[in-house]
């Protein structure tokens, strides 16, 4: 007779994918102590309008006055990221994924210096290199500049991905880490299908991870897929499995709180099963003609990559408007 599972889901989780903290909230990530953590504009504008804020400016500014330099508002921020990266990782055993700024997102020699400059800040406090994921969007000129930086031996993590073009020309760039956007594709159809909801096995946000894993896995890429920007359960659900998932905090909580049996759906050691199944991709390559087609061709990747570099963007000028309130 079957004995029921009493551990919540997300240990069972845990027991088949890398759990990432989707939050710059250091109490969640002390509470669910994820192997990763990932931040982006938006998290790090919340986590410096928080209480624990000024304990992160205060350090930047003794940092910058010890060394008598005016820096720009630009640099006051990624000292802040830099900074709320380094608590994180005093906390989690794995990496921390720190964005370069959305308004780089289509110049490959501006998000290099930008990237380097990241990894000299880390340096400065003591975090190696192989600690840190740098978080570039998907846009061929940050996919191009992340196939350089992985070169230099800098681990990116490509965000802001809704796309399989986007999927094969980060694999044809070895980069380490992809980011596909499971809810921001859900909330793309729903707004156009009229459909209000989805079944996880039919949900295009989980099929587009799903087909993106088994190519990578099928073709022997090494690229990690973390699935992200979730809607419900029912999508973590779907793609238990799955590399990595980075999670909220309140879907956390969710998973932590429920105790039936999770089925694990993505397993890497079905690899050779996938090269006979008709439904994986054969191996491709991509050039930037190619790229620019196959986006051309996706309304939803096409769009719904532009909202996401808009809405870091604006959340980047919003986090620079408080630092310079407070400089």
């Amino acid at each position: 007779m079957n004995q029921p599972n009493t551990s919540s889901k997300l240990a069972q989780l845990r027991q088949m994918t890398t759990v990432v903290a989707d939050t710059g909230d250091l109490a969640s990530i002390r509470q669910f102590q994820p192997q990763d953590a990932t931040t982006n504009p938006s998290l790090l504008l919340k986590t410096l309008q928080s209480e624990q804020s000024e304990l992160f400016f205060n350090a930047v500014l003794r940092e910058v006055k010890q060394h008598n330099v005016r820096p720009s508002v630009a640099e006051l921020a990624d000292r802040l990221a830099v900074r709320v990266g380094c608590e994180v990782l005093s906390i989690i055993p794995g990496l921390i994924s720190t964005e370069v700024d959305a308004r780089l997102s289509f110049d490959t020699a501006a998000t290099l210096t930008k990237a380097r400059r990241l990894i000299a800040l880390y340096a400065a406090q003591g975090i190696q290199k192989e600690r840190v994921l740098i978080k570039i969007a998907s846009t061929w000129e940050g996919i191009q500049a992340a196939k350089i930086l992985e070169q230099e031996g800098i681990h990116c993590n490509l965000t802001l991905l809704f796309g399989f073009a986007q999927a094969l020309a980060c694999a044809d760039a070895r980069v380490t880490l992809i980011s596909p956007f499971v809810g921001r594709i859900l909330d793309w159809h729903k707004a156009r299908s009229g459909k209000t909801e989805y079944a996880p096995q039919e949900d295009p946000g989980v099929l587009s991870v799903q087909r993106i894993f088994r190519y990578y896995k099928a073709h022997g890429f090494n690229t990690i897929v973390m699935g992200a920007s979730f809607r419900n359960l029912g999508e973590i659900e779907a793609l238990a499995g799955c590399d990595r998932l980075t999670i909220s905090p309140a879907l956390l909580e969710q998973l932590e709180s429920q105790n039936g049996a999770l089925v694990r759906t993505l397993n890497t050691a079905d690899a050779i099963a996938y090269l006979n199944d008709p439904s994986v991709d054969a191996l491709q390559s991509t050039d930037e003609r190619t790229f620019r087609w196959q986006m051309n061709e996706d309304a939803m990747a096409t769009e719904k990559l532009a909202e996401g570099i808009r809405l870091f963007a604006e959340d980047q000028r919003k986090l620079e408007t408080l630092i310079q309130s407070k400089s």
